[in-house]
Formats: C-alpha cells, structure tokens, sequence
C-alpha cells in the first residue's frame, strides 16, 4: 500500500468534482476547491473520520469494500477504480460488462435532464437510474429485485408488465426485447447472469423461445413507441439513446415531436405530476 499516493490521488479526485456533479445543492462560499471531505464520506457511506485519516495518511489500510464505497462515492471511472485499488495494494476487481458501475460522465448528463424523461440501463435491460419524469411516464423501473429488475424477465412473464401498450405493439416489442437479449448473450456467452436470465426465460415462456430460436437482430434505428398512459392517453415516443461501449450501458430520453398531441400530452404529464407529490 502506498499511503502518500493514494491519499494524493483520493484529494485530487475529490478536489476535481462539484457539488452539482454528485447532485448536491451548492450552497454558501467554499474555502477550497471541489467537494469537501465530509461531503465524499457521506456519499460512500462512511463516517467523516475514517475518510479524512486516509486522506491524512493515517489509520489502518482501508479494505476492498471501502474502497469500492469510495471509488462509487468519487464517481471514478473503471480505471480510476482500477488504479485506487492497485494504490491501496489489492487486485483489481473483475470487470463485468454491465456493471452497476455507471460512467461518471453519462452520470453528468444524466443529471441534468429534469425537463424530460430519462433512463439508464445496462445491456440485461436491467435500469440503473430513472429520473422522476421517467418514473411518471412508465413508472418506477428501479423498484424490481431478483431477475424481475430484468425488462425481458418482466416483459414475458408479468402481464403487468404490458399494459402501458397497445396490444397490438406487443409482438413487435416482444421481438425487440429478445433481440437486445440475443446481441447481449452474443456478445458474451459466457456470463452467468446472461446464460441465467437467457435459461430462465427459455424454461418459462413459450413466446420468448419461440423468438429466440430465430435468432432476432435489431439495428441501431428505434422505431417510435406507443403508450397508453393511464392519465394522459395515447402517446407516440422517440427513444434517443446515448450509448456507453465500455460498460455496455444506454442513456435513453424519451421525446415526442414539437407541436404534437404527444408532446402536449407529456408536458401535462410533467405538470400533473407536480400536484400529485
């Protein structure tokens, strides 16, 4: 373990970042640059104390959990992570394609996206983070445990999962969930959450093998989506979808053309959902 320069590092990461870039307001003057430390140890779920002694080059080695609190507090990147944890004298972590790990910098622009609804999923359809807009439109994403946080698990065995659809999108959706699933497995075989969630729903529903032994591929192009949403009605949607190739992770926002009864429809939506809090 090198105390000086993982101390060194850990304030230049912290200096570096702002309030609003971890979602914190920015209040009253601030004596130095970046975030203080008190603000890091809240974000990785430490007390004060043992964030500043390691900083100061004081206490005992932080272990692999806190340093991975650390590096999630500090919004590091996978290399950053990487290189915290060969400072503190361990091996790097196994990185896995779709990983809970969200890039800082789709973090950023995740953010800062109040006025639209907005979504970030890894390459299982697993969502990551949700916006309230988001949540308003297509409810909350996040809440689901087990395979169920999985949108192809829900899709094929939780009718629930389908009601925001019209009936008849549901085959075309149904075939494009697959396919996302299909590029995933493709991509890497030899994932265990893949091959089990891919097992999972081969063993439970008939419509989901019947897609899959076909072998569906979808191109980069997204065709507009249809909701039925309960208190505004029918909506025709673009998904806008920003990609992340290192950790096979998409931001999606969610627009209707200027000017249209859908675009009319989600700013009420927006509206109506500030009286409902």
């Amino acid at each position: 373990m090198d105390r000086a320069e993982l101390a060194d590092f850990l304030r230049t990461r912290r200096e570096a970042l702002q309030p609003e870039d971890v979602g914190l307001p920015r209040t009253g003057r601030r004596r130095t640059a970046g975030l203080r430390r008190e603000e890091i140890a809240a974000l990785s779920s430490m007390s004060s104390d043992y964030y500043s002694r390691i900083e100061q080059q004081r206490g005992p080695r932080p272990s692999e959990q806190m340093l991975a609190a650390i590096a999630h507090g500090l919004r590091l990147s996978l290399d950053e992570r990487d290189h915290l944890f060969r400072l503190g004298g361990y091996a790097t972590p196994l990185r896995v394609s779709r990983s809970d790990h969200i890039n800082p910098g789709m973090l950023a622009i995740f953010q800062r996206m109040e006025d639209t609804p907005a979504q970030i999923m890894n390459h299982l359809g697993e969502t990551l983070a949700q916006n309230r807009f988001s949540a308003l439109l297509i409810g909350d994403q996040t809440r689901h445990t087990g395979m169920a946080r999985a949108l192809a698990y829900r899709w094929f065995t939780d009718p629930a999962e389908r009601q925001l659809f019209p009936a008849e999108d549901h085959p075309g959706n149904g075939r494009t969930i697959t396919a996302q699933l299909h590029g995933a497995h493709t991509r890497d075989p030899a994932n265990p959450r893949v091959s089990a969630l891919v097992g999972a729903l081969l063993e439970s529903s008939e419509e989901f093998a019947e897609i899959w032994n076909e072998h569906p591929v979808i191109g980069p192009y997204c065709a507009p989506k249809r909701i039925n949403h309960p208190q505004v009605g029918s909506m025709e949607l673009h998904g806008q979808s920003l990609i992340d190739p290192d950790q096979s992770q998409i931001l999606t926002v969610f627009t209707a053309s200027p000017g249209s009864e859908s675009h009319n429809k989600l700013q009420f939506l927006s509206v109506l959902g500030g009286h409902l809090v």
